[in-house]
């Protein structure tokens, strides 16, 4: 293939996750009977650390959102044991790209143990070369960080890595970092103003591979 790397982001990409966060971020605000309103879903999706914790603060009007963020991520440590739902066409994308020699890699926010628990219980961790948590870098999504380390884990430029992400603020993140950047939709549609940045939009990774298929069949002499 002409591209060397391919970079995944977790929640709402590999796995059908952003559905249980919201329904655990909704189960929480019940508790504290808080109605987070509608805007809270582009609120939070993509985000993590300082920029999660000013997200929860607003829409929970607490004064530090650290412990309703604790709570969260403990209820879904606990859901994920049980279950954790892979996205379609994941599997197929994954052993496709493997045959074509593509080394792959996760680049997510979530917590280092969160994200390797997931791959591990979903059978999925071999396949990938690397995992980059946002805790490992300093800026979080929007801002490119984590999808450049994650190449250079692969040992791969940027430019010639796929991106894949579900939210707009990792999708500006990956398009930043010079990559490739295709947009899976989970919850949230893409607005007209995210579309420049995406290479392709696609609904599903079965979508993603006939593009590659065509591309591929196009150039082919």
């Amino acid at each position: 293939m002409d591209h060397a790397g391919a970079i995944f982001d977790m929640d709402g990409v590999l796995f059908d996750t952003e559905r249980v966060y919201q329904q655990t971020w909704h189960e929480l605000a019940g508790e504290r009977q808080i109605n987070l309103g509608s805007g809270f879903l582009k609120a939070i999706t993509g985000t993590n650390g300082e920029r999660m914790r000013r997200v929860v603060e607003e829409y929970y009007q607490v004064s530090d959102g650290l412990a309703v963020m604790e709570e969260c991520m403990k209820r879904m440590r606990e859901k994920l044991a049980a279950h954790i739902p892979v996205k379609d066409g994941v599997p197929e994308i994954l052993h496709f790209f493997r045959e074509q020699g593509v080394r792959m890699a996760v680049a997510s926010s979530s917590l280092p143990g969160q994200i390797e628990a997931n791959l591990r219980g979903a059978g999925i961790r071999d396949y990938f070369d690397a995992v980059v948590s946002g805790t490992e870098v300093e800026r979080g999504k929007p801002a490119p960080d984590i999808f450049l380390r994650a190449a250079e884990r692969i040992g791969c430029r940027a430019e010639d890595c796929f991106a894949f992400e579900d939210s707009e603020n990792g999708v500006r993140a990956g398009h930043a970092a010079g990559c490739i950047t295709v947009m899976v939709p989970d919850m949230i549609d893409p607005s007209e103003t995210i579309r420049p940045y995406c290479a392709w939009i696609c609904r599903d990774f079965f979508e993603v591979r006939g593009k590659i298929d065509r591309i591929r069949s196009h150039f082919s002499v």
